[in-house]
């Protein structure tokens, strides 16, 4: 099997059901099937069980990198930045008696959207119209921005969440299941803006001698489009990936993994077609998450 390497846009799942309408808005979507207090979402499913079962899979220990490396001139989303100084070489020393050297390193980065990553619980939520008139920015499980924001001078303020920190999501000890749909199709990599069907994801497990019924609760789905073959050119990579639109999402939902995860930034398609028509944005992050 040759080496597979994943980029960015891995995403923590919620468990999202529709549960009438929050006046004009869709919602509301919880209380979690966790609870209402729940900031772990779909992390959930790796149980005590999960993890023996996950763990008693291995054979070799051959280890495969999902990550990409954090590096100068790598793709970044937007005006972000990456920057990784060593100030002098050695950057200290010596020192003591038996003179030490040593180097030390700067960094002056934003992780979001930079490199690989993971989205958590507190990524996306989306400004709904409450019964009472106001509106109220709405997140998983019904955490509101002002009870995950905290205050400036008391909690967190600007320097974390209170609610749906990405402390709070369990670790990630379970079962990957690589679905390769550029292996599918036949090709090096997808088309920008190419949304994956559910039919190519079923196609790819067929190729891949897979069953859909074999999917069980707690795996983690890793979708691969090839993308990452544009790595090294920043600009090609970050405009209109393909990816998964809303009848994959749907699809996902079902099967109820822990997270998915892409070898492009966002997992969704971009330019999603599906959405073009009620001009939505990250239909699928917020289906998710």
């Amino acid at each position: 099997m040759k080496k597979l390497r994943f980029a960015l846009a891995v995403l923590a799942l919620a468990a999202v059901y529709q549960a009438g309408a929050q006046t004009s808005a869709e919602g509301p979507w919880w209380p979690s099937r966790w609870g209402p207090e729940d900031q772990a979402g779909s992390s959930n499913w790796i149980t005590p069980d999960k993890v023996v079962e996950s763990v008693a899979l291995v054979k070799t220990g051959k280890i495969y990198e999902l990550g990409q490396v954090y590096e100068r001139g790598m793709p970044l989303y937007g005006k972000r930045t990456y920057s990784l100084f060593i100030p002098s070489s050695p950057t200290g020393g010596p020192l003591g008696n038996n003179d030490l050297v040593f180097h030390d390193e700067l960094l002056v980065a934003e992780i979001g959207q930079v490199g690989t990553q993971f989205d958590g619980l507190g990524h996306v939520g989306r400004r709904l119209r409450m019964a009472d008139g106001t509106t109220q920015d709405v997140f998983y499980n019904g955490f509101t921005a002002a009870e995950m924001r905290g205050d400036i001078l008391t909690e967190q303020g600007p320097y974390g969440l209170d609610k749906l920190g990405v402390e709070q999501v369990r670790p990630f000890i379970t079962r990957g299941l690589l679905i390769d749909i550029a292996g599918y199709k036949g090709v090096a990599s997808l088309d920008h803006a190419y949304e994956v069907t559910v039919a190519d994801v079923r196609g790819a497990l067929k190729k891949q001698g897979m069953a859909e019924s074999g999917i069980n609760p707690g795996d983690a789905l890793l979708f691969r489009y090839g993308w990452s073959i544009h790595w090294k050119d920043p600009a090609k990579y970050n405009r209109e990936p393909p990816g998964i639109g809303m009848e994959v999402a749907e699809w996902i939902v079902a099967k109820q993994p822990s997270m998915i995860g892409s070898d492009q930034w966002m997992t969704e398609v971009d330019q999603n077609p599906s959405a073009a028509a009620d001009k939505a944005v990250g239909p699928v992050h917020l289906r998710l998450i």
